[in-house]
């Protein structure tokens, strides 16, 4: 074999052998020795603390005694056979059981052999037992008892437990491969990093992470290899700002002019917040400085971001450039269009909506007025991006609820002009601010963080399955207010997995209790055509129907001032940023609103954490950072799909801090050395110039 490297295939990895090579590919995407140094364990086991009999009970996690066999025996017959040994120590007895592997076990222990036993204790019958414990013989001469550190348990699947590669399995394997390749391990951080923040080695943290002497150095480890994750994905972010601004120009909004003046003294139809027009003053900065804007506002739902989308477009506009709105679903692009429309009302911009239903005639027209200048504002859907849609002079592109859309079809849009357009990106929900950092660092963020005047916030109530006459009397009292309502659920169809009220089941149950010609009903869901839908919608938007019950297709581009609840069906089964979204369908007229979410009565930890949350705050942001923990950044909406975070250690819920420091000082270092030119700087040059193989940071968009 030729010489060892961190890519040598895993096969070439004593232990390992064609055959379990093939199961750590397929199982653990582990194909060269450097992928297994990064399958990082997920806990430790403490193996320094020894319990006495008295103590254990049934709760406990992983524990080791120390004690001597009083009596063993083989009970039951055939399939059913089981060895039950009696394990003393000076202050009571216990069971160990076998029910495999009996002859083996039975030929080892023996009445009076002292043992250290490891695993997990249960109770059965009142009585204290472990299932299966490992069992080693008792030497007090030896140096160690058991084995005295923290065990290291790695994440394994059934395939791979099958073929000898279970979590002790890998471990071996890690014995074998860091004595192989540490020496291998080459350090990506400078010096004078490492020794600003007492950081280890990369190869004594890699060491460590595996087989830690103590607790302090398996502390010192994770910092550093949790700094780099987070240094790397920071500088990667960075440092494409930092290019995007030298080799991007962007369009010049010299002049605020004749469409936005008028629009803001005699259209708007209420006074800007103070978080408005602080947003609308850092776009203005933005687009007079002639390097294409990239911004993320952040705002809640209802904070009023369309209108600020509405004026950068006025600003555009009056600058002699075409703008548009990119939105994922025709309902929200058809609601942009709508509102749009209302605001700036007729002859005063030219005003176009284009979806996959446009019909071809209309398409026809757009694209004609797009190409000769005379349309200056274009909301749409995936539409936009399509190669026929050809605009004169695109300054300015919205994108709205963006994690819905992939990097590449963000990035045609930019192909849309010679000059780069603006780039603004929409967000109604939350992110965490380490979330925003991490996913968004390259971009400048806003945030609208007040509600426009006169809003009351949303009452939120939670019940139970048993208390569903007292919402339907509810329902009852805000309709003959003159209010409508909300019916959300999760499903359309009865899942045999999911014991949830469907779809079907709660139009029954509502229409009996809300019968003709008293009540009438609009009914929305996924499976439904686009006119359908609509059709449906307007039913409810010009009050012919009280209650819409419908799927989670409404979560956004719904604005229906006059509809005053929200009821969720089955809301334990809801993310909380879904839930968040739901509720900011109503309280969008100057009434009081309620949010009532139905669940049953058997509810988790996280669900009972999730409603209670919502039951307590309105807060965007406080509900988005609760998301996080609750959830993990690889599952807040979108970035699992967009393979955004590929993080192995860090945890940006908990590691807020060191998330910080990192981007901090990578700022410093960009500020010291825009082109990574020092010789201090070499490491982090070649990181762009050579990129290691098995890291994944380049993934980072």
């Amino acid at each position: 074999m030729a010489e060892i490297s961190l890519i040598t295939p895993i096969e070439y990895l004593k232990g390992v052998g064609q055959h379990k090579a093939e199961l750590l590919k397929k199982e653990l995407s582990v194909f060269t020795f450097q992928d297994l140094l990064y399958h990082y364990p997920f806990r430790y086991i403490d193996r320094t603390r020894f319990y006495k009999i008295r103590e254990v009970n049934g709760s406990l996690p992983l524990i080791q005694i120390i004690g001597r066999v009083v009596s063993k025996e083989i009970v039951g017959e055939k399939q059913a056979r089981r060895l039950v040994v009696q394990l003393r120590d000076d202050t009571g007895i216990m069971e160990l059981v076998w029910f495999r592997a009996l002859k083996w076990i039975d030929r080892i222990l023996h009445p009076g052999l002292a043992i250290v036993v490891f695993g997990k204790p249960s109770d059965f019958n009142g009585k204290v037992s472990i299932s299966h414990p490992e069992v080693e013989v008792y030497n007090p001469a030896a140096k160690k008892l058991g084995n005295l550190s923290l065990q290291p348990v790695y994440n394994s699947t059934e395939k791979l437990k099958q073929n000898q590669l279970d979590s002790k399995g890998i471990q071996k394997l890690l014995e074998n491969l860091t004595e192989l390749s540490v020496p291998l391990i080459r350090e990506t951080i400078p010096e004078y990093v490492l020794n600003k923040y007492h950081l280890i080695s990369r190869p004594q943290a890699i060491k460590a992470v595996h087989f830690p002497v103590d607790q302090q150095e398996l502390d010192a480890a994770v910092r550093r290899l949790k700094f780099e994750e987070l240094f790397f994905i920071q500088l990667k972010l960075l440092r494409n700002r930092l290019l995007r601004t030298e080799k991007f120009k962007g369009c010049v909004f010299g002049s605020v002019g004749e469409k936005f003046n008028e629009f803001y003294s005699s259209k708007l139809p209420f006074a800007l917040t103070n978080a408005q027009k602080r947003v609308l003053k850092e776009i203005r900065i933005d687009t007079q400085r002639g390097v294409q804007m990239n911004r993320l506002l952040q705002g809640d739902v209802g904070s009023g971001k369309t209108v600020v989308a509405l004026m950068t477009m006025l600003l555009a506009v009056d600058n002699g450039y075409q703008a548009c709105i990119m939105a994922p679903t025709e309902i929200l692009a058809r609601q942009h269009y709508l509102s749009i429309q209302q605001l700036v009302g007729a002859d005063f911009v030219q005003v176009e909506l284009l979806t996959g239903s446009t019909r071809k005639k209309d398409r026809k027209r757009i694209h004609e007025s797009l190409l000769n200048g005379s349309l200056n504002i274009l909301i749409g859907t995936h539409a936009l991006i399509e190669d026929p849609v050809q605009f004169q002079n695109l300054g300015l592109a919205i994108i709205d609820e963006q994690h819905r859309f992939g990097v590449e079809q963000r990035a045609k849009l930019w192909r849309k002009n010679s000059v780069p357009p603006h780039m603004l990106v929409m967000t109604a929900t939350p992110i965490p601010r380490t979330l925003a950092m991490t996913l968004y660092g390259d971009l400048d963020v806003s945030v609208i963080d007040e509600l426009p005047a006169g809003r009351k916030p949303i009452k939120t109530l939670h019940l139970y399955e048993n208390q569903r006459l007292r919402m339907f009397g509810f329902m009852r009292q805000e309709i003959a207010k003159g209010r409508q309502v909300y019916v959300v659920y999760p499903l359309i169809k009865e899942s045999e997995k999911l014991d949830l009220l469907h779809l079907e089941a709660g139009i029954e149950a509502i229409s009996r209790a809300f019968p003709l010609p008293e009540y009438r009903i609009s009914i929305v869901h996924g499976k439904m055509s686009a006119a359908d839908k609509e059709f449906e919608m307007q039913r409810f938007v010009k009050h012919e129907t009280q209650i819409m019950v419908a799927t989670t297709v409404i979560e956004v581009g719904v604005n229906v001032p006059n509809a005053s609840v929200m009821i969720i069906e089955n809301s334990e089964r809801f993310g909380l940023s879904q839930l968040h979204q739901l509720r900011g369908r109503v309280g969008r007229g100057a009434e009081q609103s309620y949010c009532i979410l139905m669940s049953t009565n058997k509810l988790s930890a996280d669900g009972k954490i999730r409603l209670e949350t919502m039951v307590r705050t309105n807060d965007g942001f406080e509900i988005s950072e609760t998301d996080l923990k609750l959830r993990g950044p690889g599952n807040i909406e979108g970035t699992q799909q967009s393979g955004v975070l590929d993080l192995k250690l860090a945890d940006l819920a908990q590691d807020q801090q060191i998330l910080q420091v990192a981007r901090n000082e990578v700022i410093g270092i960009f500020e010291a050395d825009p082109g990574l030119e020092k010789e201090e700087n070499q490491l982090l040059r070649e990181y762009f110039n050579v990129r290691q193989p098995g890291i994944h940071w380049n993934k980072i968009s």
